[in-house]
């Protein structure tokens, strides 16, 4: 159970980390994910915005015992929410970004290991 338990702290602070860090490049380089909103929703580069400030005080919130639990179905719930931009992403076969399909289409099913992460984040103290 113990080691169990470190790898759990380990994927925290590892998580944390990759949030925080992704947060931070929606405003380094907005532009980036703005060309995979679907053109279809309005206010891009706001929501970018939005959602780099959401990553960014979710990541930063999971590192704490007290608040990791609501950090986790925050997280859960913005990965959900920009699931369209991976899907447009995947439609486009990469073009919107560069990227070959392989890793466009790669992205639809690493969403949800990140929801199942964040789920198993919530069951650690």
């Amino acid at each position: 159970m113990a080691i169990f338990q470190r790898f759990g702290y380990f994927s925290i602070y590892t998580m944390a980390i990759f949030y925080i860090t992704a947060g931070l490049m929606h405003f380094y380089n907005p532009l980036w994910f703005v060309s995979i909103v679907p053109p279809i929703i309005p206010y891009k580069l706001e929501l970018v915005y939005l959602t780099g400030i959401a990553e960014i005080v979710f990541g930063f919130l999971l590192v704490f015992p007290k608040s990791r639990f609501s950090a986790c179905i925050g997280l859960i719930f913005l990965l959900i929410l920009v699931y369209p931009a991976n899907i447009y992403l995947a439609l486009t076969n990469g073009k919107a970004i560069g990227v070959s399909p392989i890793v466009a289409w790669g992205r639809l099913p690493l969403q949800f290991l990140f929801i199942g992460i964040a789920y198993w984040h919530t069951k650690i103290k």
